[in-house]
């Protein structure tokens, strides 16, 4: 296969992986678990292959880079000089590789996490069910790895873009068919809920699209179908801003983000595009001013998060009624109490990992249970990691991200250093990152996706892709 046809066939892969760990409710309520591990294993076998694929390719660098400069090739003219045409063969497969991992500069902050939450399983209240989440916290980071390690930065862009895409394409005609055609709420296939009155909450989709929603898409959720469409709004436009799509179909895509995001009428998705605002809003100053001269920025930023933090505080039951919900955040502090006293029994370790919760296990069994809905997650990954590992946890957890954040931080308000002088300048996407994981932080506060599915894997490319930008900086478009 050639260098091209492989990299169409790792973009592709890219996308679909991408897709399934932003709508995987979509597979689940489709083929049911059955049908999810069908492609859960999909997932798993191309993520290998195509991490071995790229520790061939970097063995085939040195090849591509000896022809660019000139060398000795596989195809050679009869005085064992290479063509030019071998030269612009060697820089055309050269460009098109990501660049190779060095494992010994891999974050470490995601080493730690993974093996604490390994080694809980020692320590678990429920081991069976700690040794199922960490075989798919491990697999989620695979997926992720792959992402991370065989494309490179415009192909990351490009991928992520083409699943969003596809995510709210089919979310919006999946809501047209159940509004127009079949005019009912529609359940998840192969779930049997009884003839009792069913929760809203269990329903894949309610059908209100014509009357203005809340809808749930293809993700059956109007919070996490929110999210994505506030991720897309951030693709989209560094896209466009960097001109690596066309115009017209770009505002066309946006404008389907922009209106999806407010049929999902999602509360703490507008927090997390007030967070995104508000960090692209810093780094567009710190762009304009040197280092030595950014202190009043830091004060004014940490002055920011501390007033919204008092706001919060104090006048939290006002805030969230303008933004449409109850005084408790439609139960989430009863769910963040009851997490809260089981934490303390087990504080510097926790109970042990399992990602997301089980129903069949204690205490997850009747652990937040709400309107006949038995919810599966803290809504608040601080607190989800301070329950399953503990204080320790929460120190690497954090230090994973914050890490990440640090260095998004610099990487999007430092000109690029690709030699001596400090004169690139300023990359758009390189603002993607820093904007990606304020939406992340801010969703963390009252969701608990970071730890699974989509918030993990981005998260981790981040940590990964940042790390390496440090170690070797490459031009980004």
């Amino acid at each position: 296969m050639s260098a091209v046809q492989s990299r169409l066939v790792i973009r592709l892969f890219a996308t679909f992986v991408w897709f399934t760990v932003l709508a995987g409710q979509f597979w689940r309520n489709l083929g049911g678990w059955w049908g999810f591990g069908a492609i859960a294993v999909i997932v798993v076998v191309g993520s290998i292959i195509g991490l071995n694929t790229q520790r061939t390719n970097a063995r085939n660098r040195a090849t591509a880079l000896a022809l660019v400069a000139a060398g000795s090739g596989p195809v050679q003219t009869p005085d064992d000089t290479p063509t030019d045409r071998d030269i612009a063969r060697g820089r055309t497969y050269q460009a098109a590789l990501a660049p190779p991992l060095n494992w010994r500069k891999f974050p470490k902050t995601i080493t730690a996490f993974l093996l604490l939450a390994t080694l809980s399983i020692a320590w678990s209240y429920y081991p069976g069910a700690s040794a199922l989440g960490i075989t798919l916290q491990l697999i989620t980071t695979l997926a992720a790895l792959f992402l991370a390690v065989t494309l490179t930065w415009p192909e990351l862009l490009r991928t992520l873009a083409g699943a969003l895409r596809w995510v709210l394409a089919l979310s919006l005609v999946f809501e047209l068919f159940v509004a127009v055609v079949i005019q009912n709420p529609v359940l998840p296939f192969f779930v049997d809920y009884g003839t009792s009155k069913v929760p809203n909450a269990f329903y894949w989709s309610r059908g209100l699209l014509l009357d203005g929603g809340p809808i749930e898409g293809i993700v059956a959720n109007r919070n996490l179908l929110g999210f994505v469409a506030s991720i897309a709004i951030i693709v989209f436009i560094v896209q466009l801003k960097a001109h690596t799509v066309r115009r017209n179909a770009g505002l066309v895509w946006l404008g389907l983000a922009v209106g999806m995001l407010l049929l999902t009428r999602s509360a703490t998705v507008t927090v997390s595009l007030v967070a995104v605002v508000a960090a692209l809003l810093f780094a567009l100053w710190a762009r304009r001013v040197h280092d030595e001269h950014r202190r009043p920025l830091y004060v004014v930023a940490g002055a920011s998060v501390l007033a919204v933090a008092a706001a919060l505080a104090l006048f939290s039951s006002q805030l969230f009624g303008l933004l449409g919900r109850s005084d408790d955040l439609t139960g989430r502090f009863d769910i963040w109490a009851s997490v809260t006293q089981l934490a303390l029994e087990r504080p510097v370790f926790g109970w042990g990992w399992v990602s997301y919760w089980v129903p069949w296990v204690e205490p997850f069994n009747d652990l937040a249970v709400r309107k006949g809905v038995t919810y599966l997650q803290a809504h608040n990954a601080w607190l989800d990691v301070w329950l399953q590992l503990g204080i320790v946890g929460v120190i690497l957890f954090a230090a994973l991200v914050f890490s990440t954040l640090w260095r998004a931080w610099f990487l999007a308000v430092d000109r690029p250093r690709l030699g001596v002088k400090d004169t690139e300048p300023f990359a758009v996407s390189a603002l993607l990152p820093l904007l990606l994981l304020a939406a992340l932080i801010a969703q963390s506060v009252a969701e608990s996706r970071l730890l699974i599915e989509s918030g993990w894997v981005i998260l981790i490319v981040l940590a990964v892709v940042t790390k390496r930008q440090q170690h070797a900086p490459r031009p980004m478009p």
